[in-house]
């Protein structure tokens, strides 16, 4: 699959038609090995894509993503189609009735929705390797984890099925599946792109953001999506790279990426420095206390009357909540805003865009809850988190390594997802 800005070249200069394009996506969807897809939307997207076919025959074109197929991970709604978010208990869902306001926004672009894409349960982890249609698994090895929650999307996208796909991100979802298969995402600060009609993990942290082969395609996505996709800074800001024991991946890989993004940094003329980041632990542990909490709000009715119905490791993360004092939760919010002033204010004073490996591990093999003796998940969730907390916009960028995939991301602290991207591209560059 092109990059996104090739396709829509291709689109636009007559070169590929929707339809034709459409019509490969479906055929590499339905054909798909990763487990991806959980439902694909094929008649209707081939009926749009006509309309938008006729539509660049007589010279006219709908929107900025005129033609392009899209994904929607099973959290989102998308009319006509149910929204079973990777578990049993929805098996049986109606479809849903109306589209979420994000896959209102990418029709108005011009784009066509051809499927719904694999989430881990609930989106309640960063593996994607738990779901009701079984693991989503790594275009780069079978064998492997996406990472999640957006499993799907990230995978659709890296086997080269599809330019875009929509994510959501609470803690890690966009981003560690971005990192682990290889591929560019955005999660941008929270209602930047609306979230209303997603199913809630925990609404203080719940953010839709975008999955792309690249930077470039994040930006041409933002863009149709109302936002400048990316802009050059004046001057290049500050870049902080995270150095805290709290940041050491286990992964000597990871390292050398992060060690490789700083260095290019420095030779297109960043200001580069390293970067402490006091109170980080703290601030990352009030993570799960509130998003557990959250999460057993919405799930406490049917916990308690279908709990059996469950994947056993989503119900082995909600059950601690069950009796958990309330206190737990408002001292944690109370934590976050202290700890989280304080570490933004001292970010804030030296940098303007912090640089942290995305994840403390590359793609585990499916099922391992270990590696090498070092836990799969908080190595999946730890280093991405903070940036929920305190509400930073964040591109996650892959980095050329032998082997599996590995990534990097670029926070913004003082600066948008514009710089950002712009930032991110300009790497893209300079790491060919």
């Amino acid at each position: 699959m092109l990059p996104l800005p090739d396709l829509l070249r291709a689109l636009d200069s007559g070169e590929l038609a929707p339809s034709e394009h459409v019509d490969d996506v479906l055929s590499r969807l339905g054909s798909d090995t990763t487990n991806c897809v959980v439902a694909l939307d094929a008649d209707r997207a081939r009926e749009r894509a006509a309309e938008l076919t006729a539509l660049s025959a007589a010279g006219r074109r709908l929107g900025p993503l005129h033609g392009v197929a899209v994904g929607i991970k099973d959290l989102v709604d998308v009319t006509g189609l149910p929204t079973r978010c990777g578990s049993r208990l929805l098996a049986d869902a109606a479809p849903a009735t109306a589209d979420a306001p994000v896959v209102t926004m990418l029709r108005a672009a011009g784009a066509v929705v051809v499927a719904k894409l694999h989430t881990h349960e609930f989106a309640y982890g960063p593996t994607g390797d738990v779901a009701a249609t079984g693991a989503a698994r790594n275009p780069h090895d079978p064998a492997r984890i996406t990472g999640g929650s957006s499993s799907g999307s990230a995978a659709a996208v890296a086997a080269g099925h599809l330019a875009l796909a929509v994510g959501t991100d609470t803690g890690a979802s966009v981003r560690t599946p971005a990192a682990l298969c290889g591929v560019a995402g955005l999660k941008p600060r929270r209602g930047a792109i609306p979230g209303e009609r997603v199913f809630p993990l925990a609404e203080s942290f719940d953010t839709v953001g975008l999955l792309a082969a690249d930077a470039a395609s994040l930006a041409v996505a933002r863009t149709a999506l109302g936002e400048p996709g990316a802009s050059a800074a004046a001057v290049l800001p500050r870049i902080g790279v995270a150095d805290d024991d709290w940041w050491r991946p286990h992964d000597p890989v990871i390292a050398d990426a992060v060690r490789a993004v700083a260095d290019a940094l420095t030779a297109l003329g960043a200001p580069v420095a390293a970067q402490d980041t006091p109170g980080v632990a703290e601030l990352a542990a009030t993570y799960p206390v509130i998003t557990g909490a959250e999460a057993y709000a919405t799930h406490r009715r049917w916990f308690a009357e279908r709990r059996d119905e469950y994947h056993p490791a989503t119900a082995a993360r909600l059950a601690p909540h069950a009796e958990a004092p309330a206190h737990l939760y408002v001292d944690a919010r109370r934590e976050l805003r202290r700890v989280g002033r304080a570490l933004l204010d001292r970010l804030g004073a030296s940098c303007d865009v912090l640089l942290c490996p995305t994840t403390r591990l590359r793609a585990t093999p499916i099922g391992a809850t270990e590696h090498d003796g070092v836990p799969v998940l908080p190595s999946m969730l730890q280093l991405t988190s903070p940036f929920n907390l305190l509400d930073r916009p964040v591109v996650a960028l892959p980095v050329p390594v032998p082997g599996l995939p590995a990534g990097v991301q670029l926070v913004g602290i003082t600066v948008g997802e514009d710089v950002l991207l712009g930032l991110a591209r300009a790497l893209e560059r300079a790491l060919r």
